[in-house]
């Protein structure tokens, strides 16, 4: 009796494993140069999207309280951790621009090529920046993608605005307030490489990204 017991328990914590092994996101390759890339461009440093007036009424509505200016470096630093907890060993980069975070996600990491549908595969990624951006809501986030220049540049720019408006979308559904959320797409208009030449390249331009910026009121 003793030992069909630790039998059924052996087997029970083998199916866990295996339903974990279905579950648990890929680790994501992506270029050596993905991380410095891009991190002065004027896009990250401007406005957010729509302006800030537009936006900042959109917050008061949905009743968001804005952050104390003196507590937005703590707050932003904290956000900072928890976003690099939760993608660490995945492919993914969260940036901290001073006046803003950034996380930067592999296209191919969210989408099959050609797509908008985001892949059921990084649900779980998703799902935790979405209840970490959901849980600290004094900021805006916008959600950028990009593309290469493979296709034309008007089918580039559409797919771009598809994806990035899925993302929000998908951050919406799951808590983020929407009165917090605006997204773009600039197509092939926005490179980390401006020729993208190889296949290295042009994955680095093939890029989501969710810009987190304080609100101040």
């Amino acid at each position: 009796m003793k030992i069909r017991r630790t039998w059924m328990a052996v087997l029970a914590c083998s199916t866990f494993a295996l339903a974990s092994c279905h579950t648990a996101p890929p680790p994501m390759m992506r270029p050596a140069a993905f991380t410095p890339l891009g991190v002065s461009a004027p896009y990250l440093s401007g406005d957010v999207i729509g302006g800030h007036r537009s936006r900042a009424a959109k917050m008061r509505a949905a009743k968001i309280r804005p952050l104390p200016p003196a507590m937005a470096a703590a707050y932003m630093a904290r956000l900072d951790r928890e976003l690099r907890q939760q993608t660490a060993g995945i492919g993914l980069d969260v940036l901290n621009l001073g006046g803003s975070i950034v996380v930067r996600i592999p296209a191919t990491f969210t989408f099959d090529a050609g797509s908008s549908s985001v892949k059921p595969q990084t649900d779980a990624t998703l799902l935790e920046i979405a209840r970490t951006v959901k849980s600290m809501n004094q900021t805006f986030v916008d959600v950028l993608a990009h593309t290469d220049t493979t296709g034309t540049p008007q089918g580039n720019l559409a797919l771009s605005e598809k994806r990035a408006a899925a993302v929000a979308s998908y951050l919406a559904g799951h808590g983020v307030s929407k009165g917090r959320i605006a997204s773009h797409g600039f197509g092939e208009s926005a490179p980390l490489y401006v020729v993208d030449d190889t296949e290295m390249k042009r994955a680095a331009n093939r890029r989501i990204e969710i810009r987190l910026v304080p609100y101040f009121g």
